[in-house]
């Protein structure tokens, strides 16, 4: 899809096509309401000072619509509208041994425990062995830090979506 075919969309399909780059309410409604944008420049500047400017319900609202790392048959049925870019980005976790699987497996259960969402973490173009480190690095965090990095990989994913809808 073009910026220009995105800029003429109706507001309902502009949303829908929205909420593939973010699932945050919010940040759909604010998004919506800057269209017709002039640039893709503007649009991934205004996406991130939207988010950044979202309350911590709104970042854990995003977070659910994130399959965990790893799992593949939450891609493939609770993900399904984003489950081929879902894919992608986790597409490293398809070559993972099984003793990583079963350590991001088990480190996702102590991140959720601990944090109260699924651990978030920009995956395109890391290894599951990366985000497995990387998971295990920050589950020491405190909810007030982690919850600013989780955030800030949300950031990241979503500028990655948008480029992927403008791309379609």
């Amino acid at each position: 899809m073009t910026l220009t075919e995105l800029n003429t969309l109706d507001q309902p399909a502009l949303a829908e096509a929205l909420s593939k780059c973010c699932g945050a309410t919010a940040w759909v409604q604010a998004m919506s309401e800057i269209f017709p944008v002039a640039d893709a420049a503007t649009l991934f500047s205004r996406a991130h000072d939207i988010w950044y400017g979202l309350q911590e319900s709104d970042w854990r609202e995003a977070f659910t619509h994130h399959p965990k790392i790893g799992d593949a048959s939450a891609l493939k049925e609770k993900f399904a509208s984003t489950s081929a870019w879902a894919a992608g980005e986790q597409g490293a976790v398809k070559q993972a041994s099984q003793q990583v699987l079963e350590d991001l497996a088990e480190g996702n259960w102590r991140y959720e425990e601990k944090f109260g969402y699924i651990f978030i973490v920009c995956a395109t173009g890391k290894s599951a062995e990366e985000m497995l480190a990387l998971l295990q690095a920050r589950l020491p965090n405190s909810p007030e830090t982690e919850i600013h990095i989780a955030m800030g990989e949300q950031d990241k994913i979503t500028k990655i979506r948008l480029e992927k809808l403008l791309a379609a």
